[in-house]
């Protein structure tokens, strides 16, 4: 199994850009399809963006066009890039390795990002 860890998170003002990071341990990691999720206070978690089991990515609406996801399987890391954050972009922000049968998948800790001036 993969195990997950993120990093990044901070305080930053609006319209400023932050970078979280999600280091997987193991030789697998790179055949996992990984997803950022949010969760705000009082909210739900939601999905930000992600990686199809083929490669491509995708993005919540909210996010599109401000938020970038990639990732190093060398490095066995993914990046979600997001610029000209917006108060409500204020989360945890934790990666999810999908399942991929007959491995399990994993979510990390999280990340705290406060957007607030």
């Amino acid at each position: 199994q993969v195990q997950l860890w993120e990093s990044g998170g901070g305080l930053v003002q609006p319209g400023e850009s932050l970078t979280l990071s999600c280091v997987g341990s193991g030789t697998l990691f790179s055949i996992y399809p990984i997803i950022w999720y949010r969760q705000a206070p009082g909210k739900e978690r939601e999905l930000v963006a992600g990686f199809t089991k083929g490669g491509s990515t995708y993005y919540a609406d909210s996010v599109k066009d401000r938020f970038t996801i990639s990732r190093d399987n060398a490095k066995t890391t993914a990046y979600l890039q997001m610029s000209s954050l917006k108060p409500e972009d204020t989360a945890f922000y934790y990666c999810h390795a999908e399942p991929v049968p007959p491995f399990p998948g994993s979510w990390g800790q999280g990340t705290q990002v406060i957007v607030s001036s």
